[in-house]
């Protein structure tokens, strides 16, 4: 079966057609400026990489336009809509409703629509993703595959916030976790390369991306993970704060004349690694590069960022009384040998033992701790747009 990966954006639209029975991406593209003016990426499996600037006024558009592309006479790569037997949507927050992946039905897509105030910038823009291969593609299975499923599996103890429950009860604020997909994908392929039961290991994925989480996944369930409610939580990120004592959110509102909105704009789009560095860059090759050259603050931000997310690291270690695997993964994860080192280099004490000419590589999926080490440690490319088609045709049969 062809299964057609939509991943949807407030203006841009990520696809990939994968042959399900050989796992074979057959093209990839993505959709840019939807609702600007429009720009539409496309690969064939083999072929050269087009670029093409298109009128795409709303989604619609730019779902025609992939459609176009994938059966196009000369660059296509089916004949017809015929030979794309599903669709496997990303939809980003489910709420509690949503504990695995769902067949998409008019009460699902309600259900997700009440999840909306919950990620404002993502549910939406998945929604209206799903409405337009509706349109387009009408008699086509489409399945949606959530960031926070996997999540769902965490007990109330890991995703309960010290608040009053009556929080809980009346808005369901609790720990939620997202990248849920690429947590899993990569959990299940460490137990593989490494051949031992899914089921019986004690795995820490370390998702380090411009958004970057960490989660505990004991005998293949996540039990916890950093981020919360929303993706601003956990880690300090590319612009996101991370963590922080919420009396500073008072204390600078105050000092700066902020409102709410000021306040999360703050916090979301000019913290993390970016505002430490002195909005210098949330790219940590900018960031390297200016450590490198004697920029004290590009210095302090890489420090800070391997901190916390060792200090994650060793909480889940805690929460699962042991580790047999931490895994890196995401661009940060699988293509950053410093930050992977400046991490590893809190954990000597759970007897781990890094091969560095192995770490020192690129978006490889590679063993970099030694034989001897008491702890593995591996960097696996994550896949989510596989580990979606996987869902559909799994819901689906």
């Amino acid at each position: 079966m062809n299964v057609l990966v939509i991943n949807c954006g407030s203006s841009s639209l990520k696809f990939q057609l994968i042959n399900s029975d050989t796992e074979e991406v057959l093209a990839k593209g993505l959709c840019e400026r939807i609702g600007i003016d429009g720009r539409l990426t496309y690969q064939p499996a083999g072929g050269e990489k087009e670029k093409t600037d298109l009128a795409m006024p709303t989604h619609e558009e730019a779902i025609q336009y992939v459609i176009n592309a994938l059966t196009n006479e000369k660059t296509g790569v089916v004949k017809s809509l015929d030979e794309i037997g599903a669709v496997g949507h990303r939809v980003v927050h489910g709420g509690e409703k949503f504990a695995s992946s769902a067949i998409i039905t008019e009460e699902m897509k309600k259900a997700v629509e009440e999840c909306n105030e919950l990620a404002p910038l993502h549910n939406p823009a998945n929604l209206i993703g799903i409405a337009a291969c509706e349109k387009l593609m009408p008699g086509t299975p489409m399945v949606g595959v959530f960031d926070t499923a996997f999540h769902q599996t965490m007990p109330q103890k890991a995703y309960m916030y010290g608040l009053p429950y009556e929080y809980y009860e009346k808005y369901k604020v609790r720990r939620y976790g997202f990248h849920g997909t690429s947590h899993s994908f990569v959990s299940k392929r460490a137990a593989e390369i490494l051949g031992v039961p899914y089921d019986q290991t004690k795995t820490i994925v370390c998702h380090l991306g411009n958004g970057s989480s960490v989660s505990a996944v004991l005998n293949g369930k996540s039990v916890d993970t950093s981020m919360g409610l929303t993706p601003l939580e956990g880690l300090v990120m590319g612009t996101r704060s991370g963590d922080i004592d919420p009396a500073i959110l008072e204390f600078i509102a105050k000092k700066e004349n902020l409102d709410i909105d000021g306040l999360m704009d703050v916090v979301n789009k000019k913290s993390g690694v970016y505002g430490l560095s002195g909005n210098l860059s949330s790219d940590f090759r900018d960031l390297w590069d200016a450590a490198d050259a004697g920029n004290e603050k590009a210095k302090v931000a890489l420090e800070v960022f391997a901190y916390r997310v060792a200090k994650y690291v060793g909480a889940y270690v805690a929460a699962m009384n042991g580790v047999d695997n931490i895994v890196f993964t995401a661009g940060i994860g699988e293509n950053d040998h410093g930050v992977r080192e400046l991490v590893l280099g809190y954990l000597g004490y759970l007897g781990i033992e890094i091969d560095e000419e192995a770490n020192n590589t690129r978006g490889q999926e590679i063993m970099i701790s030694k034989p001897g080490s008491k702890v593995n440690v591996l960097v696996i490319p994550t896949n989510e747009e596989l580990a979606i088609a996987r869902e559909t045709v799994a819901l689906l049969k």
